[in-house]
């Protein structure tokens, strides 16, 4: 009896992982896709999978992530993923961050994301930029990026600020303040211009 209630059961496991198997590769081809879109010294999906550290980071993360919200025992194994793939790419993102699809960061060195970041859909970092925090408390104290935001090299975004979808962050910006939807940053501090179109680029994003 026991055997068959094994048995009867093997088929929905089995289900299950055939499932987030499909989820996983899924979503592997979505961040390819939007690192082939994203960076113009992208010659093949090949050598973008191999060679990529901001794929790596990201899909590093996603297992350390999933670790995580395993629970306390799979929190130091998580941490530990996370310090190599550090080592190893130079992204750093704590494991308890939330990051979602399409994520993408170029060229990754220097790269800072907090335990209390979260990110939306379809957002692009490019190298140096920290979303970090500006307190010791155990509160959210880290950015919020809606979907589509682009941030620049080195740029700061510092506290648990809003940065509205489809806004930029200019190069080198220190951004302490929330930034409307549609908008662009730039300066230290920076200085805020709302309305912009959802074409709008930005130069100093890439200075």
């Amino acid at each position: 009896m026991v055997m068959a209630g094994a048995l009867r059961s093997a088929p929905g496991r089995g289900s299950r992982l055939a499932s987030g198997v499909s989820r996983a590769r899924a979503r592997v081809r979505e961040d390819v896709d939007a690192a082939m879109e994203r960076d113009p010294a992208a010659e093949s999906r090949l050598e973008t999978v191999l060679t990529s550290p901001g794929l790596h980071a990201i899909w590093s993360y996603r297992v350390a992530h999933t670790m995580w919200e395993r629970g306390d025992k799979w929190r130091l194994p998580a941490r530990l993923v996370a310090h190599v793939t550090r080592a190893a790419t130079g992204v750093e993102i704590h494991p308890a961050a939330q990051i979602g699809d399409r994520f993408f960061i170029d060229h990754g060195m220097g790269v800072v994301i907090g335990a209390t970041a979260e990110v939306g859909d379809d957002v692009m970092l490019y190298h140096g930029v920290t979303l970090g925090g500006r307190s010791l408390a155990k509160i959210k104290r880290h950015p919020t990026l809606a979907n589509g935001v682009t941030v620049g090299a080195g740029a700061r975004i510092l506290g648990p600020v809003l940065i509205g979808a489809g806004s930029q962050i200019g190069a080198n910006a220190v951004v302490v303040k929330d930034v409307p939807a549609n908008s662009s940053a730039v300066g230290i501090p920076a200085t805020v211009r709302t309305n912009a179109p959802p074409s709008y680029v930005d130069p100093a994003i890439y200075i």
